[in-house]
């Protein structure tokens, strides 16, 4: 059996914008989540469900075997949970 991590990330956000590839400590946000990620010896992969082409963009420059799913907007509106997210992923 293999594990997979699934990390939710859309673009938009009301509160910080481009909160996910802001810098913190040297590297954008979503960075750290990854590297937490890769470093675990139980997750065999790593996918980021996003809207984003930019998120995209920052998780392929700094971590390209990351697996990407592009998320529908429906799936990416102020109303959609990371559930519904993660729920496309699966299903993908």
């Amino acid at each position: 059996m293999k594990n997979v991590a699934i990390i939710p990330a859309r673009g938009g956000s009301k509160e910080i914008e481009n909160k996910n590839i802001i810098d913190i400590n040297g590297k954008p946000l979503i960075c750290h989540s990854l590297k937490a990620c890769f470093e675990c010896k139980s997750i065999d992969y790593v996918a980021v469900s996003t809207d984003s082409d930019e998120i995209s963009k920052v998780v392929r420059e700094y971590y390209p075997d990351t697996i990407i799913i592009k998320r529908p907007f429906v799936l990416a509106t102020d109303l959609a949970t990371s559930e519904g997210a993660i729920l496309h992923a699966i299903d993908i």
